[in-house]
């Protein structure tokens, strides 16, 4: 008789599943970042749409032409719960001149609008990426990960979790390059 076959075994597979899926996944560690050109085309970097976690839609393009924080998220990720505050004072610094956007992912819309709540990280907007669609697109591969759109589309990847200060540090940098735009 098989392990599955047991009461137990019944009961442990969909939790060996879902551990099974977070290993594949990952949570990236630690504070080890990794820089890369996004591949979405300056062209069109922005020109997505979507629906936000307040089930409005949301159309990327009307922040073409200024510099934009993509935060790639999953609401399970311990990490990302982390550097949410992080996240959080940077966004409000630098609110009018950057715009953050959450893009939520590797769960359900339930679990991502409590991961806002949770986090108090409903100062800027978040949209669901519940079929990876984004991720794809900006080449994001785990959580957390930022992508850095400055005003004429170019963007810069960077997997891994930011701090404060490396945080800022990047966003001063998207916004001055943006400033000579």
């Amino acid at each position: 008789m098989s392990w599955y076959r047991t009461a137990a075994g019944r009961r442990l597979a969909p939790l060996l599943a879902v551990l099974a899926l977070v290993l594949v996944a990952g949570c990236t560690a630690g504070r080890s970042t990794s820089s890369t050109s996004a591949p979405a085309s300056a062209a069109n970097s922005l020109d997505f749409t979507g629906t936000t976690l307040s089930d409005q839609p949301f159309n990327g393009a009307t922040l073409t032409g200024t510099p934009v924080v993509l935060w790639f998220w999953a609401p399970w990720c311990t990490v990302c719960r982390a550097e949410a505050p992080d996240v959080v004072a940077v966004a409000a610094e630098y609110a009018g001149r950057v715009t953050f956007l959450g893009v939520a992912g590797l769960g359900q819309v339930d679990a991502m609008k409590a991961f806002v709540a949770e986090t108090g990280t409903s100062g800027f907007q978040h949209v669901s990426d519940v079929d990876g669609s984004l991720w794809q697109r900006f080449g994001v591969v785990s959580q957390p990960s930022f992508v850095f759109v400055g005003g004429s589309g170019s963007a810069q990847r960077i997997v891994g979790s930011l701090g404060t200060s490396d945080l800022r540090q990047h966003t001063q940098a998207l916004l001055s390059a943006s400033a000579g735009t």
